[in-house]
């Protein structure tokens, strides 16, 4: 059950400051750190990835809440700090760890009801859950459904694709990899209660799928060409990519 709160506790001055600061707290987390720490070569664990995959699961959970009925500020601003300490603490702690930077900010910065601190920092914490969303409050729902979405579709295929490079990976291998977000994006759509978050899941899924079978028609032609060239498809391309 959400929290008695329908007033908005929260302005739209007073989110825009919070972004300002969960922006910064990333920056600094990994201000002077070139090397190690987390992989921190990957792009997705950079400040810069870290916050827009932050606002992505903002404006997701929002529109998840207003269609199911949770509350938006509660769901919003648990979204924007749910992964503020991903960047300085281990994966299995970064929820907690969260949850507590939530509550400092939260106390010190404004009078905002006691309990609707308490179930921001809730969610926050609870984000990680890998149970049944059942289990949990409307608006920890909302967060969690919203973090799985982003993980999946474009930006879910954008980051795979990043990652070949990372891993000295072809081309050839790009349906390979597009495969692993359609079975990371269809394991996600399992987990999902809302008949909101599902439909966007299915959406986005569906131009997953395209794209693979759009890759793997240009793949296999490719494979084709390799086996009767031997200098290979782009032996002649003057396009320098």
């Amino acid at each position: 059950m959400g929290v008695e709160i329908r007033e908005s506790p929260v302005s739209d001055e007073e989110f825009e400051e919070m972004k300002t600061f969960v922006h910064d707290y990333l920056a600094a987390s990994v201000e002077g750190e070139d090397t190690g720490g987390r992989m921190r070569w990957y792009p997705w664990h950079s400040a810069q990835y870290r916050y827009n995959h932050i606002l992505n699961v903002v404006d997701l959970a929002t529109t998840i809440a207003e269609r199911e009925g949770a509350n938006e500020d509660l769901v919003r601003v648990a979204a924007l700090f749910h992964d503020i300490a991903k960047l300085e603490a281990d994966q299995d702690v970064h929820a907690d760890e969260g949850a507590r930077v939530a509550r400092e900010y939260l106390e010190s910065r404004a009078d905002y009801p006691a309990s609707f601190v308490d179930e921001v920092c809730a969610a926050v914490r609870e984000h990680s859950y890998q149970g049944p969303l059942s289990d949990l409050p409307l608006e920890t729902r909302c967060l969690i459904e919203a973090d799985l979405l982003d993980k999946v579709g474009a930006n879910g295929t954008a980051l795979m694709l990043l990652r070949m490079g990372y891993e000295a990976r072809t081309h050839m291998d790009a349906s390979e990899m597009v495969e692993r977000v359609l079975e990371r994006g269809e394991d996600a759509v399992k987990r999902i209660v809302s008949d909101t978050a599902e439909s966007i899941a299915h959406q986005r899924l569906k131009r997953v799928r395209w794209f693979r079978e759009w890759l793997e028609t240009e793949v296999a032609e490719m494979e084709a060409e390799a086996e009767t060239d031997p200098a290979g498809p782009d032996a002649d391309s003057d396009l320098d990519l």
